[in-house]
């Protein structure tokens, strides 16, 4: 089975640290990976794309030592990236584009790397504007089209960073049901800042802050956490981590724990997450470990 395992993993540059002794171990499926900015996210996919070496730590990726220069051509075959920005060649068309990335993975027969490219831009749904040049894409195209090249070949890992950033809701669900299908069988990370998608697909979740993972679990363990600390309410409370106007007047509103009497509500994953980024290290809801792994980290859940 591929795995990917991150043993006591730091990253520095100069003074600042942007990751310190990170432990996870990922296997087939959908992990999401959450944080706010700064938090580190893109320095560890950074890393496991072989992109950046670990200042500090051990790092496997597939089996492989991506210190060791084979070993990491070697996970660079095995690879699927989507990085946050991606830069298109000037005067490419979407199939040309993704033709060429299938070249520098090595697909050297041209009638089966063709018929990959097709295949990919098919799942992303792009298949009919295979000769359109890239610059007349719309931000929502372009991003479907980084995506299709991640795809080529069927990575073993696959590590998205933002991949639904300027998509529409009916592009959204349909990469779901893609990366759904992907996930059976490969490594998938998917870094983001949408806590909805993460609920819609991710069977773990791995929350980064400062550099350092400060809960690991399912996305049920994290949500269960926020139990008893999200209301509704007529009037703003003083004392709310959150509290926002909804469409019916009332006020949603989140705290460690929530004031006696009021109306408690359904925590979601965003309504955890906002508690978990404000808690004190020892808080009623989450407890004296929710800053550190349940177990999973360390045990490789």
């Amino acid at each position: 089975m591929s795995t990917v395992r991150l043993s006591g993993v730091g990253k520095s540059y100069g003074r600042s640290t942007a990751l310190a002794d990170v432990s996870l171990a990922l296997r087939p499926g959908i992990t999401g990976l959450l944080g706010p900015n700064g938090a580190g996210k893109t320095t560890l996919l950074r890393m496991l794309a072989t992109v950046l070496p670990p200042t500090s730590g051990r790092l496997s990726v597939l089996g492989f030592d991506p210190a060791q220069p084979d070993e990491r051509t070697s996970v660079r075959r095995r690879l699927g990236y989507l990085p946050q920005e991606i830069g298109f060649p000037s005067g490419f068309t979407v199939f040309a584009f993704v033709d060429y990335l299938a070249v520098l993975k090595e697909w050297s027969d041209a009638p089966s790397r063709h018929a990959e490219v097709r295949r990919v831009l098919g799942l992303v749904g792009l298949d009919g504007l295979s000769t359109k040049r890239i610059r007349a894409l719309s931000g929502g195209q372009r991003r479907r089209l980084a995506l299709a090249q991640a795809l080529v070949g069927g990575p073993e890992l696959l590590l998205l960073d933002e991949p639904t950033t300027g998509l529409d809701p009916e592009q959204r669900v349909a990469l779901r049901g893609v990366l759904a299908e992907v996930a059976r069988t490969s490594v998938v990370l998917l870094s983001t800042h949408q806590t909805e998608d993460v609920e819609a697909l991710c069977e773990r979740v791995v929350v980064l802050d400062a550099g350092q993972v400060c809960f690991d679990g399912t996305v049920p363990e994290l949500v269960s956490r926020a139990d008893g600390c999200v209301w509704l309410d007529d009037h703003q409370h003083p004392d709310a981590v959150s509290s926002w106007r909804t469409a019916s007047g009332r006020y949603r509103s989140i705290a460690d724990p929530a004031p006696p009497g009021v109306e408690l509500a359904q925590p979601s994953l965003e309504d955890a997450y906002l508690l978990l980024r404000r808690a004190d290290r020892c808080v009623s809801c989450f407890g004296s470990s929710a800053w550190r792994s349940s177990g999973s980290v360390r045990n490789g859940y």
